[in-house]
């Protein structure tokens, strides 16, 4: 894992925003590879791809509110186990409409943090595991957290978001 002293504006804004939240001691690390996939992210970082929080953005079709579900990396979203939590139909949202929403292109959307306070879905397997690692604002930015982070800076509602 190589680490880079430069950052970009994403990863500033990111890093201001988790510390709004209270979380002070965040440690964003910038790759050289690509962490924009859960497996890129987890090969890496040298870790399990289970400890990657993959950050997936849907969109309501009702209200068109932006839906955000982390999942472990592993774990493919079932849309419809959402929707049901949710009570309202969802559909894939697009590059810009995620951009737009959360302040983050797709690849680097961190788990909070985001331009606006967005419905948070959390992978109920994700609690499973001391340490956890997601997207810091770029395909090539990750910081290192804990599910108890997770929960407290997400304000996520865990549930399983994968059929069996």
């Amino acid at each position: 894992m190589s680490q880079s002293t430069s950052k970009a504006p994403s990863i500033v804004e990111f890093i201001a925003a988790a510390k709004r939240l209270g979380f002070e001691d965040i440690q964003v690390t910038e790759m050289s590879d690509s962490t924009r996939s859960a497996q890129e992210a987890a090969n890496a970082i040298g870790c399990e791809i289970k400890r990657i929080v993959k950050s997936i953005v849907f969109k309501s079709k009702e209200t068109s509110e932006p839906i955000l579900v982390l999942a472990s990396g592993v774990n493919r979203i079932d849309e419809k186990l959402i929707a049901k939590s949710l009570g309202q139909k969802l559909s894939k949202a697009n590059a810009e409409f995620v951009k737009n929403e959360t302040g983050f292109t797709i690849g680097g959307i961190p788990p909070f943090g985001h331009k606006k306070k967005l419905i948070t879905f959390i992978d109920e397997s994700l609690c499973a595991y001391s340490q956890l690692w997601a997207a810091a604002g770029t395909p090539f930015a990750v910081f290192p957290l804990t599910p108890a982070h997770l929960l407290q800076y997400s304000a996520g509602k865990v549930i399983s978001v994968c059929s069996v």
